[in-house]
C-alpha cells in the first residue's frame, strides 16, 4: 500500500488539449469497490496521482493498482478507434465510428427481426457508473424490447443480496461506514483476502485490533489476510454453511442468545433456532474440521465483545448455496443481538468498482432504477411513467448472467457487451468462449482489446474513469461523484454517447442523454420511492458532502421547505426494511457442495485474487509494474500434496477438473490445506483457471458455483 503521489506517463497525444496544472481534480480510483479517493492532475511526463488525505475511505492510501491505474490511459495499451470484421473470418480492421455504429443498429435490428427481442442478449459490467447502468437497461428494455440482460455483478455479491433481503428486506453491501469497524469489539470476516484484494481497507481492521477489539478470519488458506487475525479458522472449502450453524449451535447451548432483543426485534426464530440444533458442535468439527476449541473460542471473543460483527465476501457467497451460507452467518448476528445496533451487525465487502449500484438502477435480470423488481406491477408503472411509456410494453424478467451466457448462439443470437471479459471471468470459461464464438452478431465497448473484445464483430472504443463524469456507489452506499480529469483521444466516445447513437439509430431520437448529470436527475426520478432511493442525492452534495449514502429521498418543498435528507450512512437501527420492521430469521441447514471430490478428482480447488491484479486483468495485466509483481497463473498447494505427486516449486502442475485442464507453476506452502488447491483467476491461456470452474448454480440468486470444485493435480507432462 502507499500513499506517495506516482506519475504515470500515457503518452502527450491522448491528453494533448488538456493545459499543464498544478491543480489536482479529486476523483475515485477505477477498481474495488472502496473507490478510494484519488487526485489526478497534467504534469509535463504525463499524469500524476496525488492524495486525497481528507476522503474518509481511504485516507489517501493507495494500493498498488491505484497508484498506477493511468497507466491504462496510454494509447500503446488502450483503444482509440472502432474495428470491425468484415469477414467471418477475417481479422478486426479500422473503422469510422459511422460504419462501426451502423453496422452494431444493423446487427442487432436483424437479429430481433429473425428471432424476437429476446434473440438479442445485453451483458454489462460492475464498473460501469450508476449513469450507464441505469441507461443500459432502460436501452435493453425500451430500444432492443429484451428480457436478456444481465451483469458481471451477479458474479460479485448476489447470494448476499439474496440473503441481506429475506432477512432484512434491504441490500446494501455495509448497513454501516467502514470507519465503525475500528470502533467494534470483534469481526468475523469470513472468505475475504482483503490484504490484498482492499489493502487501504485493512487499516480499519488494524486499528479495531490497536483498540483491543478481536479479529478472526476464517478461509481455507493462510491469506495475508488471515495472517493478521487473532484467531484464524480454516475450513475444508464449502463448509461455511456448517461452520455458522455450529458456531449458533453453541451460542444457543451456552445460553448466550440475546432473548429481548429476540423477541422485540425479529421473527422466525424457533424454526431457525431448531435447524441451528440439529449442527452439534463435534459433527461440525467433523464436516468443516475446525477443531472444537476453535469454535468455542470463536463463540466467547464474538459473544464476550459489547458489540460485533460479520463480515463475508466472495469466498461464502460464490458457492451453490451461497444465499444460505450468508443467511446462516446472518442468523448467527440477529440470534446475539447484533444487526441494527451501533458499531455491530451483518455486511458484505462488496467487490466490484459500482457492483452495489450496477444492480440497483437495471442491469439485472430482475431489477428495475430504485431497486424495484420487475415483476411488480407498481414498480413497473413507477419507471415507465418515468420513461414515458405504456408499463405492458416492458419486458419481464430474463435470465442471469451464466444462464444467459449458456444461451449464447442458441436462444440469444447477438449480444452487446459492455465492461465485461467473460472469457476470463465466467465460470467453465472455455464453454462460455464456445458459446460467444457461435453468436450472430457480438458487439462490445471497451477500454482495451480484453479477450472477449478480440472475438467481436465489432468493438468501440470509450472512454475511461479519468475521461467522464459519473457517480459510483462504494460498498458502504455512499454515492461518489468520479469527476473528468482529462480530456479523452478523438477516438473515442463515451458509453453515454454510444447508447445515444445505436438509440437513435433504432428508431429512439429522445430519452438517452450524452450529459452525465442529466442521466442522474432521471435515475433520481426512477428510484424515489424503491428501496434504493436517490431522488435527494445531486452531484453538488455528493462534491460537498464526499458522498451521499443512500436511501436519501426528496424531502417535499411545500408547503414548507424542509431541510434536505441527511441521507443514511447506518441502517436498520430503528427497523429493518421489512412491513412490520422486525427482521427475519430464516432456517437453513448444511449441504455438500454441488461437486465434492471422489477418486477421479480427490482435491478440493478453490480460486481468488492476488495484490497486483484485477478481476479478469484486462486492465491490469498492460500494467508494467503490475505485471512484474504477478507475471502469471500459479497453482498453490501444500507440501504432502505436492510431495504426493513429485512437484517441486516451480514445476508446471496441470489442474483437471470434468469441465478441462488448466496449468501453471507450482507454489509449494503450508498456508493452504492439504486437500485443497489455489488458482487466481486473472489470466487467460493455459493458466486460465475459470476454464476448471463449476457453474452449478445458487437456486435464489443464481451465483455459480467459482469457489469449489473437485480437481485432480499431476505434474505436467514433459516437466
Amino acid at each position: 500500500m502507499s500513499a506517495q503521489p506516482a506519475t504515470t506517463n500515457p503518452e502527450t497525444p491522448d491528453t494533448a488539449d488538456t493545459p499543464d496544472t498544478a491543480e489536482a481534480v479529486d476523483t475515485h480510483c477505477p477498481y474495488c469497490a472502496l473507490q478510494c479517493g484519488m487526485g489526478l492532475r497534467r504534469v509535463p511526463d504525463g499524469v500524476a496521482v496525488t492524495e486525497r488525505t481528507a476522503f474518509p475511505v481511504n485516507r489517501g492510501a493507495l494500493c498498488g493498482k491505484g497508484r498506477t491505474a493511468p497507466a491504462v490511459l496510454s494509447s500503446r495499451v488502450r483503444l482509440t478507434e472502432p474495428l470491425v470484421r468484415r469477414h467471418a473470418t477475417g481479422p478486426l480492421e479500422p473503422a469510422t465510428w459511422e460504419e462501426a455504429l451502423d453496422r452494431i443498429a444493423t446487427g442487432l435490428a436483424r437479429t430481433r427481426e429473425v428471432y424476437g427481442p429476446d434473440g438479442v442478449g445485453v451483458f454489462g459490467g460492475g464498473g460501469l457508473t450508476n449513469e450507464k447502468a441505469y441507461l443500459l437497461g432502460k436501452f435493453a428494455r425500451l430500444v432492443l424490447g429484451t428480457s436478456q440482460i444481465d451483469y458481471n455483478g451477479r458474479f460479485c455479491m448476489s447470494s448476499a443480496a439474496a440473503a441481506g433481503n429475506k432477512a432484512f428486506g434491504l441490500d446494501r453491501g455495509l448497513p454501516f461506514p467502514l470507519e465503525d469497524i475500528a470502533r467494534t469489539g470483534c469481526v468475523i470476516l469470513v472468505g475475504s483476502n482483503l490484504a490484498e484484494t482492499m489493502p487501504p481497507a485493512l487499516r480499519y481492521f488494524t486499528e479495531l485490533k490497536e483498540n483491543g477489539g478481536k479479529l478472526i478470519v476464517i478461509d481455507p488458506r493462510r491469506t495475508r489476510t488471515a495472517e493478521q487475525a487473532d484467531l484464524h479458522l480454516a475450513p475444508r472449502p464449502g463448509t461455511d454453511l456448517a461452520l455458522a450453524l455450529g458456531l449458533l449451535h453453541l451460542v444457543v447451548a451456552e445460553g448466550r442468545t440475546d432473548e429481548a432483543y429476540i423477541a422485540e426485534r425479529t421473527t422466525g426464530w424457533p424454526e431457525a433456532r431448531a435447524a441451528a440444533m440439529a449442527h452439534w458442535p463435534e459433527l461440525v468439527e467433523r464436516i468443516t474440521g475446525v477443531p472444537l476449541p476453535q469454535l468455542r473460542e470463536t463463540v466467547a471473543h464474538f459473544c464476550d465483545a459489547e458489540s460485533a460483527m460479520v463480515l463475508t465476501a466472495r469466498g461464502p457467497e460464490q458457492q451453490a448455496k451461497g444465499t444460505d451460507t450468508v443467511g446462516a452467518w446472518i442468523n448467527l448476528t440477529l440470534a446475539t443481538g447484533r444487526a441494527g445496533r451501533p458499531l455491530s451487525g451483518y455486511g458484505c465487502l462488496t467487490g466490484q468498482g459500482n457492483g452495489q449500484g450496477g444492480r440497483e438502477h437495471g442491469q439485472k435480470a430482475d431489477q428495475l432504477p430504485g431497486y424495484r423488481m420487475l415483476n411488480d406491477p407498481a414498480a413497473r408503472a413507477h419507471v415507465a411513467e418515468v420513461w414515458g411509456v405504456d408499463p405492458d410494453t416492458l419486458p419481464g424478467p430474463g435470465r442471469s448472467a451464466y444462464e444467459l451466457l449458456d444461451a449464447l448462439g442458441q436462444d440469444v443470437k447477438s449480444l452487446l457487451l459492455l465492461g465485461s471479459n467473460p472469457v476470463v471471468s465466467a465460470p467453465r470459461a472455455a464453454h462460455v468462449e464456445d458459446r460467444i464464438r457461435s453468436l450472430d452478431f457480438l458487439a462490445v465497448c471497451d477500454v482495451v482489446l480484453s479477450e472477449t473484445a478480440a472475438l467481436a464483430d465489432v468493438v468501440l472504443p470509450v472512454t475511461q474513469w479519468a475521461e467522464e463524469t459519473g457517480t459510483m456507489t462504494n460498498l458502504e452506499g455512499r454515492v461518489l461523484l468520479r469527476r473528468k480529469a482529462l480530456d479523452p483521444p478523438a477516438g473515442t466516445l463515451t458509453d453515454l454517447q454510444v447508447m445515444n447513437a445505436l438509440a437513435s439509430r433504432l428508431g429512439w431520437e429522445k430519452g438517452f442523454p450524452t450529459d452525465p448529470e442529466e442521466v442522474f436527475a432521471e435515475l433520481r426520478r426512477a428510484s424515489a420511492g424503491g428501496k434504493a432511493d436517490y431522488s435527494g442525492i445531486t452531484y453538488r452534495r455528493i462534491a460537498e458532502e464526499d458522498g451521499v449514502f443512500w436511501p436519501c429521498p426528496e424531502t417535499p418543498e411545500s408547503p414548507e421547505p424542509s431541510e434536505p435528507h441527511p441521507g443514511t450512512p447506518r441502517l436498520f437501527l430503528d427497523r429493518f426494511a421489512t412491513p412490520d420492521g422486525r427482521a427475519r430469521f430464516v432456517p437453513v441447514t448444511h449441504r455438500p457442495a454441488a461437486e465434492e471430490p471422489d477418486e477421479d478428482y480427490p482435491v478440493f480447488l478453490t480460486t481468488g485474487r492476488v495484490l497486483a491484479q484485477y478481476q479478469s486483468g484486462a486492465q491490469t495485466r498492460r500494467v508494467d509494474e503490475l505485471n512484474s509483481a504477478a507475471p502469471g497463473s500459479f497453482v498453490q498447494l501444500h507440501p504432502q500434496l505436492a510431495e504426493r505427486h513429485g512437484v517441486s516449486e516451480g514445476d508446471p502442475v496441470a489442474v483437471t477438473s470434468r469441465r478441462g485442464r488448466a496449468v501453471a507453476p507450482a507454489r509449494i506452502s503450508r498456508d493452504i490445506r492439504p486437500d485443497t488447491v489455489f488458482m487466481p483467476f486473472h489470466w487467460y491461456g493455459e493458466g486460465r483457471a475459470n476454464t476448471l470452474t463449476n457453474p452449478a448454480l445458487d437456486p435464489t440468486s443464481r451465483m455459480p458455483e467459482f469457489k469449489i470444485c473437485a480437481v485432480r493435480v499431476e505434474l505436467a507432462a514433459g516437466s
